[in-house]
């Protein structure tokens, strides 16, 4: 589970890096306002195309989590019920 929650880190650290890099680009290098706005109109596409992918991959985490703490919950329900029932037996 660290290693996801690495992998996680890794990534917002990544995109705020590239935020800052181009908050940083568009402070320093002369551009005309309209030349500007479609940089800005163009980053902010592919962030929200970037936020989307990541929220899929949080989305597909979350299920197979859910999956093995499902199946986890069964198993012990199972191995509870037959030791139960070996118990009545003896």
């Amino acid at each position: 589970m660290s290693k996801d929650s690495s992998g996680s880190s890794v990534m917002i650290a990544f995109v705020v890096g590239a935020l800052t890099g181009a908050a940083v680009a568009l402070l320093l290098a002369p551009a005309s306002g309209e030349e500007t706005r479609e940089y800005l109109g163009k980053k902010a596409r592919e962030g929200k195309d970037k936020a989307r992918d990541a929220m899929d991959q949080g989305r597909e985490y979350y299920d197979r989590q859910r999956e093995n703490l499902v199946t986890a919950v069964d198993r012990g329900r199972d191995a509870f019920q037959q030791a139960r029932e070996r118990g009545d037996q003896a």
